[in-house]
């Protein structure tokens, strides 16, 4: 794909492997958008967004919010800033996942006590999950 070819919103979802309405979504948050317009005033993109879209696609699966990849794009596009910035960006979000990962294990060993409290048989109004659910006292990790 040269930089000149002019991809519909739809060719580019093809392309990318994503729906229409994610590129217009992503448009609308100003990370895509079109290279120009047609003669019918149809969007028409070209190879750069959809390399933009691989970022972004890579981006998300290391976790990072649509926010951040805009802070990441604008980094990359202006090509000139330090990358102790993205690095910034990067170290946050690994604190961030780390947070997330001790809730979750918080989460998991309060399940656990449940699950352990739990004979897993008799009548289900004897049941000790049950009872930590209708009670105002239990609160999620």
């Amino acid at each position: 794909m040269n930089a000149t070819c002019d991809l519909t919103i739809g060719q580019l979802a093809r392309s990318a492997r994503l729906a229409p309405e994610t590129l217009r979504h992503y448009e609308r948050l100003g990370l895509i958008e079109p290279s120009r317009r047609s003669d019918s005033n149809y969007r028409l993109y070209d190879s750069a967004a959809l390399q933009r879209l691989q970022f972004i696609r890579r981006a998300q699966a290391l976790g990072f919010s649509l926010p951040e990849i805009r802070q990441l794009l604008g980094l990359h596009a202006a090509g000139d800033g330090d990358m102790a910035q993205v690095r910034a960006i990067a170290e946050q979000r690994v604190a961030q996942i780390d947070q997330r990962i001790a809730d979750l294990q918080r989460l998991r060993e309060g399940l656990q006590r449940l699950l352990q409290s739990c004979p897993g048989h008799g009548p289900l109004a004897e049941c000790p999950i049950v009872a930590a659910l209708c009670s105002s006292g239990v609160e999620p990790s």
